[in-house]
């Protein structure tokens, strides 16, 4: 038995493995890398001990199935500099910005920067490695299962939860 369960442990490691491996190759082909990552794990300790604004860069569908604890919607194809430069005044604050994977929230991040604003992030993986990992999402203030995937295509990248189209 304790065998099987090494086996089971194993393989399950590897499965890991490939699919970051393949999140890598994925973001390495969309993204150019000018804003720098952050880990799932980073921005759940920076916001346990700095304040930090999470903006998310998905279409308001999206936001509304569920987001990130204390997240902004700034949107994606409505986004507004000017809105946002209005809204969140100080250029220095922590900004981490996401999406579903990282490909959108890296283009609305570098408009941030831009902008002036100086430190700015693009979580890696976004919602889907947040609930991967197994940290909540919530939806009306409270933890929900379910994430909206954008489309069957990028479904796949999400592994832990309730897929919503």
């Amino acid at each position: 038995m304790k065998l099987y369960i090494n086996l089971i442990v194993i393989l399950f490691g590897l499965n890991l493995a490939h699919g970051q491996r393949d999140l890598r190759h994925l973001l390495e082909k969309y993204n150019n890398q000018e804003v720098p990552y952050v880990s799932v794990q980073e921005l759940k300790m920076m916001q346990t001990n700095q304040k930090v604004l999470v903006a998310d860069a998905r279409e308001k569908k999206e936001y509304d199935v569920s987001h990130l604890p204390q997240a902004e919607f700034i949107g994606y194809k409505e986004f507004s500099i000017e809105k946002f430069s209005q809204k969140f005044k100080n250029k220095s604050a922590p900004i981490v910005v996401y999406c579903s994977i990282g490909i959108r929230s890296e283009n609305i991040a570098e408009k941030i920067r831009k902008a002036g604003y100086s430190n700015v992030s693009n979580l890696y993986g976004g919602i889907f490695e947040w609930k991967n990992t197994g940290y909540d999402v919530f939806r009306n203030g409270k933890p929900t299962d379910s994430v909206h995937v954008f489309s069957k295509n990028w479904a796949k990248w999400l592994t832990n939860g309730k897929k919503v189209y």
